[in-house]
């Protein structure tokens, strides 16, 4: 464990986890990578509609290619970062995606930028992300106290939902002020600051296990996902998480289509439900600490998980058409939205924080990678199987199907050794698979 997570004064509490600088260093450089990532967001989608001109299907490829490198790549990477250290691996694919990024510009200035050449670049910020995320994870147990690790989740999720809701407002005005590839320029330009920042983290990181003669990095797959999988805690949360995303799957490629098409919701109007969603989210890390100290681990997860139900239960029992007056559907969609963030909120910091401390150093980049990789996979099939649920049964069996599975990712966590977990218990290491 790096002298950062003590700090020069002894342990730092969780309140105090800006104070410790290896995380502070690593919160900015997060807080801006998102705020670059969410403001670009929105030049991405001019240039595939507007520039590019792309069809219904390139579309999809596009939006596929953006998981792809999590389905094929995931678990190899996530083993390589068990071997690899991992705070260099941050900065080198943070300068890689400043670079990647820069060419847009060119691409648009020499009038290039075409459809694969656009798919290249997805691609290649698809991977690099995915080294980035498997990299952090299991960086930051390093850079806190363990019983900081909730409160660090915590303030990277407040910022992170900050970002995602005030990006994309930015993001439009920059790009009706200063165009594309300015816009491009400058999101490149965060990230290489970002890069910087993360350079100067001061951290010592465990040194990997030296492995056995011959041994090659399918017997490290095999080993984490078979710790994931066996252990007692760590197996209901990774099978909740799972169901989860099936739901969350359903609900997010649902939600905008039936809110605007199917009740006829002015955009405006949707642009504000969304916003409301956002506050819920930065609420719900803002107490998602206190909930965790307060309940345990185990209980606040199942918190969030069990408040998810609600929201989405009530739209699909609703009569709501496109008839409802706006003034009743406007509360009520923000109500569905803000409950929706908060859960995630709460749930979030508390799992992650969870799973980092369970977790031993030389297995969690395998741990975080085969949760990960099986939430892209279910997530990619569960936004399939939402286009036949609508289509043969229409949104509000769809969405009540969503609320179903929500309910069961709760009961995994109920009736399971997790719920009663705390953080401060003392995990131990490997073999935790009693």
């Amino acid at each position: 464990m790096s002298n950062a997570a003590a700090g020069p004064a002894g342990p730092v509490g969780p309140a105090e986890v800006l104070r410790t600088p290896a995380f502070a260093l690593f919160w900015s450089a997060t807080t801006l990578r998102a705020f670059g990532t969410a403001i670009a967001g929105v030049a991405f989608q001019v240039l595939i509609v507007t520039v590019i001109q792309a069809t219904p299907m390139q579309i999809s490829i596009l939006s596929a290619l953006g998981v792809v490198p999590y389905l094929f790549l995931g678990l190899i990477i996530g083993a390589l970062m068990d071997r690899w250290r991992r705070q260099p691996t941050l900065v080198l694919t943070s300068v890689g995606r400043a670079v990647v990024l820069a060419t847009i510009p060119v691409l648009l200035l020499t009038d290039t930028l075409t459809f694969w050449s656009l798919a290249v670049v997805v691609l290649a910020l698809g991977v690099l992300t995915l080294f980035a995320d498997s990299a952090a994870q299991p960086l930051l147990p390093h850079l806190v106290a363990r019983r900081s690790l909730v409160m660090a989740n915590a303030r990277l999720g407040q910022s992170a939902t900050v970002a995602g809701t005030a990006g994309p407002a930015l993001g439009g005005a920059l790009l009706t002020l200063v165009g594309a590839p300015v816009l491009f320029l400058v999101e490149a330009g965060l990230i290489a600051v970002s890069a910087l920042l993360q350079s100067r983290i001061r951290v010592t990181e465990t040194r990997a296990e030296p492995r056995p003669l011959g041994r090659h990095l399918g017997h490290d797959i095999v080993e984490g996902v078979r710790y994931t999988y066996r252990h007692r805690t760590l197996r209901p949360l990774a099978l909740s998480v799972h169901t989860w995303f099936l739901a969350h799957s359903i609900v997010t490629t649902l939600f905008g289509v039936f809110t605007l098409r199917e009740l006829g919701v002015p955009e405006w109007a949707f642009g504000l439900i969304l916003a409301v969603g956002g506050v819920g989210g930065f609420l719900g890390a803002v107490v998602a600490p206190r909930i965790g100290a307060r309940l345990g681990a185990g209980r606040a997860i199942l918190l969030g998980r069990t408040l998810t139900v609600a929201p989405w239960l009530a739209l699909a029992l609703l009569p709501l058409t496109a008839t409802t007056s706006l003034a009743l559907l406007l509360p009520l969609l923000a109500a569905v939205q803000f409950l929706y963030a908060l859960s995630q909120g709460i749930e979030d910091a508390n799992e992650m924080g969870y799973r980092q401390a369970v977790a031993p150093d030389f297995l969690q980049g395998r741990m975080n990678s085969t949760i990960r990789t099986a939430n892209r996979v279910i997530f990619f099939f569960g936004a399939l199987s939402a286009g036949f649920l609508v289509t043969l049964f229409g949104y509000p069996v769809a969405l009540g199907v969503a609320a179903i599975v929500f309910a069961v990712a709760a009961l995994v966590i109920l009736f399971s050794p997790l719920h009663r977990a705390r953080h401060d218990d003392d995990h131990g290491v490997p073999g935790a698979s009693a």
